[in-house]
């Protein structure tokens, strides 16, 4: 669902003004990359982006690249969007809706050459561990959308959470660890570290990095 939380005045006129130049809607349909952007280039697909400084830094870094964002905090939206629009950054388009139904309605199979999930809410109490993000369905899901050979980066804080998802991904046919010995990866150089990140590590946290490819 939508979490709306408390928005700037600033954020409520990009959401009403720049969300219909830089937003797709769901509703549409598989979306069409090769229409959307205009050409045929490398996708990226972010699952929650938070307030969209990561997805801004990559897409600024790699203009020949396509990147797509899908958040349903609309604080966060409103800020990307400010961004793109201030610099401009042309090759990012965002969602605000749940990533699985965009994955499952939105999203053409083999369609995208990396997935990135980075600091995603770790539900830390047991009884909502049901509710994390990373669970086989959902990694299957997104093994149909990924391209052969594509990547799929992920990040935490949480060590427990960190265990989980490599569990899950480990139990998964579809995916190979880049790690040569089955555990986390280095911190992706081209990664800039998020704001989740950077409050982690100020509070002595270990960031835990995933990387796994489709087979």
């Amino acid at each position: 669902m939508r979490r709306e939380g408390r928005r700037t005045p600033a954020q409520n006129r990009a959401l009403e003004t720049l969300l219909p130049k830089y937003g797709l809607d769901p509703a549409q349909g598989a979306f069409d990359f090769s229409r959307i952007f205009g050409r045929n280039a490398k996708r990226t697909l972010e699952i929650g982006f938070g307030n969209g400084e990561t997805l801004a830094e990559l897409a600024r870094t790699h203009p020949e690249e396509d990147f797509l964002g899908v958040e349903v905090h609309r604080p966060g939206i409103g800020r990307l969007l400010m961004t793109l629009e201030a610099e401009p950054i042309k090759n990012v388009r965002v969602v605000c809706a749940d990533a699985a139904e965009v994955l499952h309605h939105n999203v053409p199979d083999a369609s995208l050459d990396t997935v990135l999930i980075y600091f995603p809410d770790p539900w830390p109490k047991k009884r909502h561990h049901k509710r994390r993000l990373l669970q086989p369905e959902f990694v299957a899901l997104v093994a149909y959308k990924l391209k052969s050979g594509g990547r799929f980066l992920l990040a935490t804080d949480w060590p427990d959470y960190a265990g989980h998802m490599l569990a899950v991904l480990a139990q998964s046919s579809d995916f190979i660890n880049a790690a040569s010995g089955g555990g986390y990866v280095p911190h992706p150089a081209e990664r800039p570290p998020t704001k989740f990140e950077r409050r982690g590590l100020s509070l002595g946290h270990a960031v835990y990095n995933l990387g796994f490819m489709k087979r």
